[in-house]
């Protein structure tokens, strides 16, 4: 493809996001925002980082762990894999990969080099479809790795693993929407934006780390959803506010970053489940 080309299905997929989640925030809008909201060209910029920068330095980084992967396995593992039926290996792929990244996004809110990658992400002060975006490379590559590698145990191709990916990547700016949609009581399965702008919250150990469903969430005692939204969203110590400047702050010398503990919320178990 050539570069005229591939900017032009930038473009286009840029173009297709903005019509599926853009209306649906204008018919359902979680609060007053406009398409321009401040940050946006912050947002934009992680956007086009994204497919244009090191959108193939994660894609090689994820091949290569696919490979060794594949080369340290079982013998006769995968062909075991493989001979289920492919509906029970997708779940498996699925859960395994929920699991890996529930704990691998916890991990991100309680150590220090971790947060300081992911708290790129958790600046973000105006949620929107976009926003979703704002994610350092690195953040990237710890997050896509995670939730592969049940897939490359299992054995599935990598082309095949892509799917599962992009289906993930919707998902994210879904939840991520500047919108009350919400799948009523089916929510405890398939999450909703409601619960994951409680994550965002300025308490870093707010809870709400999983990624398609918060079932992990409620196994592990971090589900938060009080009904109503939070007074604020962001960081409440001060950040960056430019893009070079985002992407080179896990890397300046820090006055704090240590780790922190689980709040008090989540060691008491399983929160009750409000049907709100």
């Amino acid at each position: 493809m050539t570069i005229g080309g591939y900017l032009l299905s930038v473009g286009i997929g840029f173009l297709i996001l903005a019509v599926i989640f853009r209306p649906l925030e204008l018919a359902f809008p979680a609060k007053k925002q406009s398409f321009f909201r401040p940050d946006w060209l912050l947002d934009f910029s992680f956007f086009l980082g994204q497919y244009l920068l090191w959108g193939g330095l994660v894609f090689l980084a994820i091949e290569q762990l696919g490979f060794w992967i594949g080369n340290v396995s079982p013998g006769g593992w995968q062909e075991a894999v493989r001979s289920q039926p492919f509906w029970l290996q997708a779940i498996e792929v699925i859960l395994l990969g929920d699991f890996l990244l529930y704990w691998g996004h916890r991990l991100q809110h309680r150590v220090g080099f971790l947060w300081r990658i992911h708290s790129v992400h958790h600046s973000i002060e105006h949620l929107d479809w976009l926003a979703a975006h704002r994610e350092h490379p690195l953040d990237t590559i710890y997050t896509v790795a995670l939730v592969n590698i049940p897939g490359f145990l299992l054995g599935f191709p990598l082309e095949t693993l892509a799917g599962f990916f992009a289906f993930r990547g919707l998902w994210a700016g879904f939840i991520h929407s500047n919108t009350t949609l919400s799948p009523g009581p089916l929510r405890v399965i398939l999450g909703a934006p409601e619960l994951h702008r409680w994550h965002h919250s300025t308490d870093r150990a707010s809870g709400n780390y999983a990624n398609l469903c918060p079932i992990m969430d409620l196994i592990f005692g971090t589900y938060k959803n009080p009904g109503v939204a939070p007074e604020a969203l962001g960081l409440d110590t001060p950040f960056p506010t430019t893009f070079i400047g985002q992407l080179l702050h896990p890397f300046r010398r820090q006055s704090h970053g240590k780790t922190i503990r689980d709040s008090r919320a989540d060691l008491r178990g399983p929160p009750s489940v409000e049907m709100r």
